[in-house]
């Protein structure tokens, strides 16, 4: 068997808990954690590029460590295609008690186009997809447009600089699936 041995960032306790609290499968919890780490990794290289760029980075972390839970509800969607896990971690957050302004991200990790989204959340559906090394063009727009707008600069200049980083953090992408796919789902 291949090494597929990851150094990824911890999720913080409060998520680690809800995580538990919710019975989240070990299949999920390898997917969050994931996400979480090409989440950490993702701002680590905004604020280094773009140190004026004002991001709730732990905001974005919660968002992108709990933003499948719902698919606890909806285990059918471990393997395949579905959204209804969207609302349904989205309700389940609250019934946590997590606070909307956290719990949303379950309900917006895939709908980037939605009006009035912050770039919390477009960063947070950023690392759901960056993580098995997909790319949308749509979405890194919207968030190139975001980082030359906070930041006074060229779009230009930061679609080549966040492309930059996203072919970074897209290169662990086989070892990512990899441990994910190392977890067997349930039911």
């Amino acid at each position: 068997m291949t090494d597929i041995l990851l150094t990824l960032h911890p999720i913080p306790d409060r998520v680690d808990g809800l995580l538990r609290r919710a019975g989240a499968q070990p299949r999920l919890r390898a997917h969050l954690e994931l996400v979480h780490d090409v989440a950490a990794r993702l701002l680590d290289g905004i604020a280094a590029r773009w140190p004026g760029a004002a991001v709730d980075g732990p905001a974005v972390l919660f968002g992108a460590a709990t933003h499948d839970l719902g698919k606890v509800r909806h285990p059918e969607e471990l393997t395949g295609p579905g959204h209804r896990h969207e609302e349904a971690g989205h309700l389940l957050l609250l019934e946590l008690g997590v606070d909307p302004r956290d719990a949303r991200f379950a309900r917006t990790h895939a709908s980037w186009t939605l009006p009035g989204i912050s770039l919390e959340e477009l960063l947070v559906s950023l690392a759901d997809q960056v993580w098995r090394g997909s790319r949308r063009a749509d979405l890194e727009d919207l968030v190139t447009a975001r980082l030359a707008e906070a930041g006074g600069l060229a779009r230009w200049e930061v679609f080549l600089a966040l492309d930059d980083l996203l072919t970074d953090l897209g290169a662990d992408a086989d070892r990512r699936l990899a441990h994910q796919n190392a977890f067997a789902t349930v039911g």
